[in-house]
């Protein structure tokens, strides 16, 4: 994070030394594996995340002491020095939120201080192929049987498939599209779950297509009271939206500097890059959004950690640092000429990274929706 960025009134004292925390152990501690082989380093990131006592910032353990700002500040802080650290510690908050936020005593104490320390990996699973921002037409199946439940379905795009310890399962247990719904822990060992497919995408993450038939869980595997799927998934996105915009601003942030840095230095014609005005200009569009997107970003976390309403914040916040991150990096990639596109150098990688951002966790155009609705209800008088 940029040094004048932690002097804003959205941040406190507690802030500026984690963010100073964070970056020194990211300086120290990350760039020593090789990612060639996404699950083992994913795993290998997650034991480190842990044992550094890190994955407690998204891994409370309840639901009253999540704090946006620490959560977006980590992952800030880490997609600038590592995109699959950044994705290793999000999906352990994301796979596991739905436990902190609403699991029972026995959930919580069996899962979630493995997964703080890293030696359990947890994945949130509710996008299928026909349901993926429309959550209401979830599909898979969750049949009640005697003293448990049966699952059958699909799911895909489930980020940590195929290398999870446990999955949080949304699935149809009523007809009713939102108060149909019901969540479910299942461990990944449970007969009748299997990976049906591993998926590869643009940027070195797990993500597997999975499937559920006749997989049996006890009742004591539902989380939350059944028909409440629908509450804890909206619940659980909503602790994490503005982190995504927090980490297309960390990788924003790390093709400036690499821009800025390389413009300074590249001779042309008998000057530095840095010299031309069009590159002039272009540094200065980046700077510019970069500062808008922190701004919203943390104003965001901000409102949620006084627990203000946030649904308009968080869309503008992951609307724009998305859409502003994928531009910055493309006018990186540019000043970088040959050197951008080639694979290995950071200008590339980054360009890779930040592609799935404008679409998981609410893709742009459902944000613009979200921002459009609000502001229609601000308009007719009733509260946001």
């Amino acid at each position: 994070m940029a040094r004048e960025a932690l002097d804003w009134p959205f941040l406190d004292d507690e802030h500026r030394a984690l963010a100073a925390a964070a970056e020194a152990w990211c300086r120290a501690e990350l760039g020593h594996i090789d990612h060639a082989d996404a699950d083992a380093s994913c795993k290998a990131l997650v034991k480190r995340l842990g044992a550094a006592g890190w994955l407690r910032h998204c891994v409370p353990g309840e639901k009253s002491v999540f704090s946006a700002r620490r959560i977006c500040l980590m992952r800030e802080t880490l997609a600038y020095h590592d995109g699959l650290a950044d994705f290793a510690f999000a999906m352990q908050g994301l796979g596991s939120g739905a436990i902190s936020l609403f699991g029972s005593a026995s959930q919580q104490a069996a899962w979630l201080p493995r997964v703080a320390d890293g030696s359990a990996i947890a994945a949130f699973a509710l996008s299928e192929p026909q349901a993926g921002s429309d959550v209401a037409a979830i599909a898979t199946a969750a049949r009640r049987d005697g003293d448990g439940y049966v699952l059958d379905g699909e799911k895909t795009w489930i980020s940590n498939g195929g290398i999870a310890d446990f999955y949080v399962v949304f699935a149809r247990s009523d007809a009713h599209p939102t108060r149909g719904l019901s969540a479910f822990l299942v461990p990944a060992d449970t007969p009748g779950l299997e990976i049906a497919e591993r998926i590869e995408v643009v940027a070195p993450h797990p993500l597997a297509r999975l499937r559920f038939s006749g997989c049996r869980v006890p009742a004591a595997a539902r989380i939350g009271a059944e028909g409440e799927g629908f509450r804890i998934a909206m619940q659980t996105l909503d602790v994490f939206r503005t982190s995504v915009a927090a980490a297309a601003l960390g990788f924003a942030r790390r093709a400036y500097d690499e821009a800025l840095a390389h413009a300074r230095q590249r001779t042309m014609f008998g000057q530095h890059l840095a010299d031309f005005q069009m590159t002039q200009a272009r540094l200065a569009e980046m700077a510019l959004a970069l500062d808008a997107a922190a701004l919203l970003v943390y104003r965001a976390a901000w409102r949620r950690d006084r627990g203000e309403p946030v649904t308009r914040e968080a869309a503008m916040a992951k609307l724009f640092a998305t859409e502003q991150a994928q531009q910055v990096i493309d006018a990186a990639v540019q000043m970088f000429g040959g050197r951008g596109v080639r694979r290995g150098e950071i200008a590339e990688s980054l360009y890779r990274e930040i592609r799935a951002l404008r679409i998981y966790e609410g893709a742009s155009e459902v944000q613009k929706l979200i921002i459009a609705r609000e502001e229609l209800k601000r308009a007719g008088g009733k509260e946001a």
